[in-house]
This record gives C-alpha cells, structure tokens and sequence, in this order.
C-alpha cells in the first residue's frame, strides 16, 4: 500500500482507502462525491485516486452535511457549491471595502 506523504505535520495526499477512514465514509460514498464534483481526485482510476488539499476539505465538509443533516449527495454538492460562490462574493465585498 502507498504511504500518505506529508510535509512537515501537514496532510499532502490521501488515497481513497485513506480519505474513507478520515472521514469515516464507505468507499460509494466518496465515488458519489467524485461523480457530483465535490471531489477531484488525481490519478487513472479509483484504485489509484490521490485526494489532495481542498478534495480532502471538502470531503470532511461533506460526511459533516451528510451526517449532521442528512443530506444526500447531490445536495451536498448544492451546498458546497453555494458555501463557494458565498465565499467569492465576501472576498469581492472585501477588496470593496478596502478601497
């Protein structure tokens, strides 16, 4: 099995097999989450996926929707994509501001 690098005590990279024990996720869970966009793992096919940074955000993110609300996850993929433009919109207001 690949080892997860890290570079000082920060994650680097997750396998698939690694990201479902972080989230505590079955391995569906996190394919539906690639077939909606929420996740954007590297690699050829899912034996081989490398999740990386905001892949790895989002997917905790995610199991949280999942889990405390019981969102499906095409719905989570609508709140994350919202949480996002809401996220643009306040960094655009904020250099507004700043003028």
């Amino acid at each position: 099995m690949k080892k997860t690098r890290t570079t000082g005590s920060v994650l680097d990279t997750l396998s698939l097999q690694e990201l479902c024990r972080f989230c505590d996720a079955d391995e569906g869970w996190i394919v539906e989450l690639v077939e909606h966009g929420i996740l954007d793992p590297r690699g050829p096919d899912r034996h081989r996926w490398e999740f990386r940074g905001i892949s790895i955000a989002n997917a905790k993110k995610a199991r949280r929707l999942n889990r405390d609300l019981g969102i499906n996850a095409a719905g989570v993929a609508m709140v994350i994509d919202l949480l996002r433009e809401r996220d643009r919109i306040m960094r655009r207001l904020a250099r507004y501001e700043e003028i």
